[in-house]
């Protein structure tokens, strides 16, 4: 059910949230109030004038999908204040087509902070960005095309006597992939990325193939690992893994306790 109230009350406080600055218009002489006026979100949207004060007004027609759209995009709502915008409406979200590998800067500083290894995967385990201490586990990416970055390809790539399929936790935490990529699945549907990953692995990779048909679906969490590294030795350390829930991303950290040999490791890798 459409509530205009309050759709109209969402636009007037995200209309106010904004700066003409913001979007890329001039920010003139005489203005009263803050925030973007009427006919400024109206231009960007594509409307007319009168067709968005009624909309702020919580009168006239429903507005249809494209003009709720355009509204999202002058507005510059996240995926979140979108989805809203929709339902205040009386429609249903439209469906995000594939993952965001877009990585903000907010989120490349972060890791670029971090004294242990770090990187960023999508809803697909690809890897969009890294900070140094991380190329130790991950390779040397820069020299690797964007299509074969993907941890999920590089698990089942192995063959099958491969001696990490003999590791529990390692069998575990392919498991969880698999899970956590099937839930991607539901949440992308028709992507064609998504899908013919699943394909190609399918046909490549029987314990992959395996896992799949068992149709277990669980968002990843974090774990714990137990490797031996071939320039480091053993190592002991958890996977923290940090959602980014405006873009489905998740930042994994490698997090070792403090005064380890695991620590100092990692320490020396960000430390360069």
């Amino acid at each position: 059910m459409a509530d205009k109230n309050e759709l109209a009350a969402f636009l007037r406080a995200r209309r106010n949230r904004l700066t003409p600055g913001d979007v890329g218009l001039p920010n003139g002489l005489n203005r009263r109030a803050p925030g973007l006026r009427r006919q400024e979100v109206a231009q960007l949207a594509g409307i007319s004038v009168d067709y968005y004060i009624r909309m702020e007004q919580a009168r006239g027609a429903k507005p249809s999908r494209q003009v709720l759209a355009a509204l999202a995009r002058a507005l510059m709502l996240t995926v979140d204040e979108r989805e809203y915008l929709f339902r205040m409406a009386g429609e249903n979200p439209p469906v995000v087509s594939g993952p965001n590998r877009t990585v903000q800067q907010s989120v490349r500083t972060i890791l670029d902070n971090l004294s242990t290894p770090a990187y960023v995967v999508d809803a697909t385990y690809e890897v969009l960005a890294w900070n140094r201490a991380a190329g130790p586990f991950i390779g040397d990416l820069d020299s690797v095309p964007d299509h074969e970055r993907n941890m999920v390809r590089w698990m089942f790539r192995e063959a099958a006597d491969h001696p990490q399929w003999s590791d529990a936790d390692t069998r575990d935490f392919a498991r969880a992939i698999v899970a956590d990529l099937r839930a991607a699945y539901a949440r992308y549907p028709g992507n064609p990325a998504l899908a013919a990953l699943v394909t190609e692995l399918l046909g490549t990779s029987k314990r992959f193939a395996d896992m799949w048909s068992a149709h277990d679906v669980q968002v990843r969490r974090n774990h714990r690992k137990r490797i031996r590294h071939p320039e480091f030795g053993p190592l002991d350390f958890q996977c923290q893994v940090l959602h980014i829930s405006d873009t489905d991303q998740r930042i994994i950290v490698y997090c070792a306790a403090s005064h380890t040999r695991t620590a100092n490791v990692f320490h020396s890798l960000a430390q360069g």
